[in-house]
C-alpha cells in the first residue's frame, strides 16, 4: 500500500515536471523564446568595419557601436542616448553619408503602411560631435552622394535640406493627400512592388529623379477607426482593386543649380508601373524599370539627364508574368555594364550585359534559384550570390567569376544561410539557421567560406528549447495521386506513439513564389505548431504547386486561376497524410492567414469530405476585392477573366461547408479588406451555415498591440482543441 502511494506521487511528480516543461501562447507572444540578434546591421563603405545598434540592459541606453571585421572586436561607439539627452526618445534606425562622416538618426517613428513611415530626423556630425534635430516627421531622407544635401518628403511634397545654411528648399509644390504624390509610392506600389523612396539622385549630386502619381481617379476606400471616441473616424485612402483604374504615374528630372524640372516623354507607354528607378554610375544616365499592366513586358530605359530622352538598352517578355517583384535586380559595374537577374531560362539566375544592353554572359546556370544578390568585388571580377543549388529548402553562399567560372561554396554547413560581406569583400558574416537551431552568426572568410570566429550562437535559447521538450521538423517529399512532388514537413507529439491514431493541423500559406517548407529558423508562429504538438496534435506542413524556388513552371501553373491547383494540392496531400497508419483521417484540420486564409476557406468548402474544420485569418474571399498590381499579374482583369476569378471564390462555394470554419479579421486592415470577411459572413449566412468568428477592432492584417496576439493565438488554439 505504500509502495503504490509512492508510485502515485512519484507519477504525480512526473506529470507537473512535464506540465511546467509545456510552452504557453503567453510565453511564445511576450517574446520568451526569442532569439539573439544584429540589430540594424550595416557594413560600412570606407572601412572594413560594421556598425550595430545595441543596448544596455543595465541602463536602457541605445548605442551605435563600431566592429572590426577582421578581429570583431568594436572599435568605438559613434553614439549613445545617454549621452544625448535629444535622442530621450531612442534611435529606431540610421543613414550614413557616403563619406561616413555624418549620420542620420531617426526616432518617434510612425508607421504609415507595411514600410512607410515618417520619424523625426538628427544629423549628427561624427567629426565634430554636433547633433542637430533637422526634421521633423518627414519620409525617406537621403544624402546626397557628396553629403552636402538631404532630399526627403513630407506631405507628399519632395525638399532639400542644405546641410551648411540648414535650410529647406521645396522641389515640388503640388502634392496633395489622396491626389498628388512626388518623391513616395503610393499605397499599392509600396504594398507590391515592395519600395517607398521614389526619388534618387545621381552620382554627381546635381540631379534628382522622381516618379510622380497622380492617383486622383483611383477609386477609395474607407475604413472606419473605432479608437475610444465617441464618432469613429473615417480613413479613406486610394485603393486600386483588380480592374480599376491605377494612378498615372509620370517620371521627372530636377536639376539642383538651376532648381528647373523636365517631364521624361513616356507616351509610348499607356496603362504601366515604374517599379524602380536608379540612377547609373553615368552621372548623366538615370535608369527606369517600364512595365505594362499585365506585367508580362519589361522595359529597361536610359534617360538622358539633360535632354530627358530615352532608349530601351533591354526588354523582358514571359508568357505569364516577370517575376522581379522583391528583387533589386539591377547592378552597375564601373563601365556602367550591369549585372540583372531574371528567369527567362526557367530559373532565376544572374546575367551580365554591357552598357548598351548586349548579353555578355549568363553567369549562373542549372536546375536551382539565385535567391539573392551580395554583391560584386571589382578588385578579383567576383560575384557573391546566395542559393538552393543544395536543394530548395536550403539557402548557401557562393562565390563566381564574372565569366561564371571558379564557382566556390562559402556556406559550411547545411540549412538557411546568409551573408553580409565586408567592404573589401574579404570577410563575411555568415548567419545560419535550420529548422532546429535558431540562427548562429558567425565571421568567415570570403575566399574559401573558413570559419574564423563565433558571434553568437544562440546558446541559451537552444539550452531553453531542449528542455521544453519540443519536436522536430521531419522533411520529405509527398507524392499526390496525381503525381505532383511537393515539398513537406510534419512535426509530431514528442512522446510520439505509431500504434496510436493522431489528428492533424495542417498549416500553409499557398501563395505564388511563397515558401513554408524551409529548412530555417521560423517565426513565432512556429513555436505555436510545437505547442500544438504538446497537446496531441501533427502539425503538417505542404508546399503545393505554385509555391517557389523550384522553378519558373511550377511556380507560374497557377496563372489565372489563384486558388484551383493550390486548393487541388493540399486536399491530395491531405488525403495522402489520412492514410498514414498513426493519423485518424475524420480529424484534419487546416489553418492559413492572408492568402493561406482563402486557401483554408476553399479546402473546407471544395474539400468537405477531407477536411473537419478551417481556420481563416484575414483571408482573401473574392480576388475582385484585392489590389490590382497582385491581382492582375496572376490573373490579369476580372474582366479578362472572370471565371477565373469567380471559380476560385470560397464566397461561391459556402453551401458546401459541412465542417467547423472559424473566420478572423482585423477591422482596420488597410491590405486585405474585412469587406472579404463581412461579405463571406454574409454568404455564409444566407447560406443557412453556422460558422465562428471574431472582428479584431482597429487592427490591420499583422492583428497585433497589446494583447491581441495572445488573446488571438489561445483562441485559436480553443478552437482547435473544442472541434479538432
Amino acid at each position: 500500500m505504500i509502495s503504490n502511494k509512492i508510485n502515485l506521487l512519484f507519477l504525480l511528480l512526473l506529470t507537473s515536471v512535464f506540465a511546467q516543461q509545456k510552452i504557453t501562447v503567453e510565453a511564445i507572444y511576450t517574446g520568451q523564446f526569442e532569439a539573439k540578434g544584429m540589430v540594424e546591421l550595416q557594413s560600412m563603405k570606407n572601412t572594413n568595419q560594421y556598425t550595430v545598434l545595441n543596448s544596455d540592459e543595465a541602463s536602457g541606453s541605445l548605442q551605435i557601436d563600431v566592429f572590426d571585421f577582421a578581429t570583431l572586436k568594436k572599435v568605438n561607439t559613434l553614439i549613445e542616448t545617454k549621452n544625448q539627452s535629444k535622442l530621450f526618445e531612442g534611435i529606431d534606425s540610421y543613414i550614413f553619408s557616403s563619406d561616413e562622416k555624418q549620420l542620420l538618426i531617426a526616432n518617434n517613428k510612425n508607421e504609415i503602411y507595411r514600410h512607410s513611415f515618417s520619424a523625426n530626423y538628427f544629423l549628427y556630425n561624427l567629426e565634430t560631435k554636433e547633433l542637430t534635430k533637422i526634421l521633423e516627421q518627414v519620409q525617406e531622407p537621403t544624402f546626397s552622394p557628396d553629403g552636402k544635401m538631404i532630399a526627403y518628403v513630407k506631405e507628399n511634397n519632395i525638399y532639400i535640406f542644405d546641410v551648411a545654411s540648414k535650410t529647406n528648399s521645396l522641389i515640388t509644390s503640388d502634392g496633395k493627400k489622396n491626389e498628388i504624390i512626388n518623391g513616395i509610392t503610393d499605397w499599392v506600389y509600396e504594398e507590391e512592388f515592395a519600395f517607398v523612396r521614389a526619388f534618387d539622385w545621381s552620382k554627381d549630386s546635381k540631379k534628382i529623379g522622381f516618379i510622380r502619381f497622380d492617383e486622383s481617379q483611383v477609386p477609395e476606400y474607407s475604413m472606419s477607426i473605432f479608437g475610444k471616441n465617441l464618432y469613429p473616424k473615417i480613413e479613406t485612402f486610394k485603393y486600386p482593386k483588380a480592374g480599376q483604374k491605377n494612378s498615372s504615374v509620370s517620371l521627372h528630372l530636377y536639376t539642383v543649380d538651376s532648381k528647373t524640372t523636365k517631364k521624361v516623354d513616356l507616351s509610348q507607354y499607356n496603362d504601366f508601373y515604374i517599379p524602380r528607378i536608379e540612377w547609373t554610375n553615368d552621372a548623366n544616365i538615370l535608369s527606369a524599370k517600364i512595365v505594362n499592366r499585365h506585367q508580362d513586358n519589361l522595359d529597361l530605359l536610359f534617360v538622358d539627364g539633360t535632354t530627358a530622352a530615352t532608349k530601351v538598352v533591354l526588354n523582358e517578355k514571359d508568357k505569364s508574368y516577370i517575376d522581379f517583384i522583391d528583387k533589386d535586380n539591377l547592378t552597375f559595374l564601373n563601365d556602367n555594364s550591369f549585372i540583372w537577374t531574371s528567369e527567362q531560362d526557367g530559373f532565376n539566375h544572374i546575367y551580365w550585359y554591357d552598357k548598351t544592353g548586349k548579353l555578355i554572359n549568363q553567369v549562373t546556370k542549372g536546375n536551382w534559384e539565385v535567391t539573392e544578390y551580395y554583391g560584386f568585388d571589382e578588385k578579383t571580377s567576383t560575384i557573391f550570390y546566395q542559393s538552393t543549388e543544395n536543394g530548395s529548402i536550403n539557402r548557401d553562399v557562393y562565390r563566381i567569376s564574372l565569366e561564371g567560372k571558379n564557382k566556390t561554396r562559402l556556406s559550411l554547413n547545411l540549412g538557411t544561410n546568409g551573408a553580409t560581406f565586408s567592404p573589401n569583400f574579404q570577410y563575411f558574416i555568415n548567419s545560419l539557421s535550420t529548422a532546429a537551431q535558431p540562427t548562429i552568426y558567425t565571421l568567415n572568410d570570403s575566399k574559401t567560406g573558413k570559419q574564423i570566429q563565433v558571434i553568437e550562437n544562440n546558446e541559451a535559447l537552444a539550452s531553453k528549447l531542449k528542455a521544453s521538450k519540443l519536436p522536430q521538423k521531419e522533411f520529405f517529399v509527398l507524392k499526390t495521386e496525381k503525381g505532383n512532388e511537393l515539398n513537406a514537413w510534419i512535426m509530431k507529439p514528442k512522446d510520439f506513439n505509431p500504434n496510436k491514431k493522431y489528428p492533424v493541423f495542417m498549416i500553409q500559406y499557398s501563395g505564388p513564389g511563397s515558401q513554408q517548407v524551409v529548412n530555417g529558423w521560423g517565426s513565432y508562429n512556429e513555436y505555436w505548431f510545437m505547442m500544438l504538438t504538446q497537446h496531441g496534435y501533427i502539425v503538417a506542413c505542404v508546399d503545393g504547386r505554385g509555391t517557389g524556388y523550384k522553378g519558373a513552371d511550377f511556380k507560374k501553373v497557377t496563372y489565372k486561376q489563384l486558388g484551383k491547383y493550390e486548393v487541388e494540392d493540399q486536399i491530395d496531400a491531405a488525403k495522402i497524410i489520412g492514410n498514414y497508419p498513426y493519423v485518424d483521417k475524420a480529424r484534419i484540420g487546416i489553418w492559413g492567414w492572408s492568402y493561406g486564409g482563402f486557401m483554408s476557406s476553399n479546402c473546407i468548402l471544395k474539400g468537405n469530405d477531407v477536411f473537419k474544420m478551417a481556420i481563416a485569418v484575414a483571408p482573401v474571399t473574392n480576388w475582385r476585392f484585392y489590389d490590382s498590381v497582385y491581382t492582375e499579374r496572376y490573373m490579369q482583369t476580372p474582366q479578362e477573366n472572370p471565371s477565373g476569378y469567380d471559380d476560385n471564390s470560397p464566397i461561391n462555394f459556402v453551401e458546401r461547408l459541412k465542417g467547423k470554419y472559424l473566420l478572423i479579421h482585423g477591422s482596420g486592415d488597410d491590405n486585405v479588406h474585412v469587406q472579404n470577411s463581412m461579405q463571406m459572413m454574409e454568404a455564409l449566412i444566407q447560406a443557412n451555415k453556422q460558422f465562428d468568428s471574431q472582428i479584431y477592432p482597429d487592427k490591420n492584417h499583422g492583428i497585433y498591440g497589446g494583447y491581441t496576439r495572445i488573446q488571438l493565438f489561445n483562441k485559436m488554439t480553443n478552437f482547435i482543441q473544442n472541434n479538432l
